[in-house]
């Protein structure tokens, strides 16, 4: 099964981890670690799909590949 992919990263500016969702708009979390960070994600994106459906919204198929898988499916 695809599944979404999640960014992670050290920002400095907010002294933690940033995750979030390409495919999701606006799908995001923090952390003080990247493990929190991934934890927090997980439920920000289960929260963004809950809603959707809620709403009638579309819910976007995975598609986000980081330009790095790109050139190596090359």
């Amino acid at each position: 099964m695809k599944d979404y992919h999640i960014n992670i990263f050290f920002s400095e500016e907010d002294n933690g981890y940033i995750a979030d969702i390409p495919d999701l708009k606006y799908c995001s979390a923090f952390g003080q670690t990247p493990n929190e960070t991934l934890r927090e994600v997980l439920k920000a994106k289960a929260a963004w799909i809950e809603s959707a459906q809620k709403n009638h919204k579309e819910i976007p198929s995975p598609k986000y590949k980081p330009a790095i898988y790109q050139i190596a499916s090359e």
